[in-house]
């Protein structure tokens, strides 16, 4: 996306700031859930993933079957909404929806299949954790490997009310695990960054290295330098003497 001027400001606009317009001026409604039940499905859930572009921990998908007869305002991009707004719709979901659920994969099994097959690995493990299961799959930007229909809709966080519900039950899902992890490395500032790549996150990587919970296939991972106490520990496993052949199992 290129980056544009703004004719008030005079400045240029980042890709990130103008997507970011882009989907305020989008409407969430069930346009796409009423076309899936006009197929005859009737357990259209909604597919979405959170935590792609972080540097830190997993990524978190989640599935949700909306019901028809209940509507839940104010369901939007997760991106778009306050902290406590995301926890309150988050809430309203989990005791409404006809049917939700969570997956996640850790930060080990993204640096083996890469981020793109861990998104779908996830989104596939959070569909088939529904019950009920759904009929057909409305998915933000995605296809699945999936024996139901589906429609793969760009921005459909921000289109779809089902994707939109579940990027807001992973997102909540996500910052609340990474948030109980901020303790344990505080140098990072995950509560506040939730592991994605702000100048502070960067200067910690920097000055201290990554934890193990970081990605280490993410380029400002590997390219910060390994902690001390990582290299003495490498070097003393290097030194261990090697098991005998005879040894018992």
């Amino acid at each position: 996306m290129q980056s544009t001027i703004n004719s008030r400001t005079g400045k240029k606009l980042s890709p990130a700031t103008l997507k970011m317009r882009l989907l305020k001026r989008l409407r969430c409604t069930l346009k796409y859930e009423k076309l899936a039940w006009s197929t005859g499905a009737r357990l259209v859930a909604g597919v979405d993933e959170v935590g792609r572009g972080s540097l830190f921990g997993p990524v978190v998908a989640a599935a949700v079957v909306l019901d028809p007869c209940y509507r839940i305002r104010g369901l939007r991009d997760s991106k778009l909404l306050l902290a406590d707004r995301r926890e309150a719709l988050a809430d309203r979901i989990r005791e409404h929806a006809v049917a939700w659920a969570i997956a996640a994969v850790d930060a080990a099994r993204i640096d083996q299949i890469n981020i793109y097959h861990a998104s779908r690995l996830a989104m596939h493990e959070a569909v088939a954790q529904l019950n009920p299961t759904a009929d057909y799959l409305l998915i933000d930007a995605m296809r699945l490997d999936h024996d139901v229909p589906q429609q793969a809709i760009i921005h459909g966080d921000a289109l779809s009310a089902s994707i939109a519900a579940a990027s807001i039950l992973a997102k909540v899902h996500r910052d609340g695990m990474i948030a109980e992890w901020d303790p344990v490395f505080p140098v990072y500032g995950l509560r506040s960054n939730k592991g994605y790549s702000t100048p502070k996150h960067l200067a910690a990587l920097r000055e201290h290295g990554p934890s193990p919970l970081h990605r280490q296939s993410f380029a400002p991972v590997w390219n910060a330098p390994v902690p001390q106490e990582m290299l003495e520990f490498m070097l003393e496993e290097s030194h261990l003497p090697a098991a005998s052949s005879d040894s018992p199992a």
